[in-house]
């Protein structure tokens, strides 16, 4: 069984689209590559960046919130 070796720029976009899809409760989402294609490999990779920028923004908001509640533990 021969392995297809996908590019750098195949890689990024695969991974933006699975970072894309760890986001609990959000439909599954599918990147049509093409579009990002034209992109360079800086640009791929700052969107990546931004994203896990977004979900640790996301995770300590989330952890703020829950910390209201600790005070309540009995």
């Amino acid at each position: 069984m021969e392995k297809q070796m996908r590019s750098k720029k195949e890689e990024l976009i695969a991974d933006i689209q699975n970072l894309l899809n760890t986001y609990e409760g959000i439909k599954k989402t599918s990147i049509n590559a093409d579009m990002l294609k034209f992109m360079d490999e800086a640009s791929l990779i700052s969107i990546i960046d931004s994203l896990l920028n977004q979900k640790e923004y996301s995770k300590e908001s989330d952890l703020q919130w829950l910390e209201k509640f600790k005070k309540y533990n009995i």
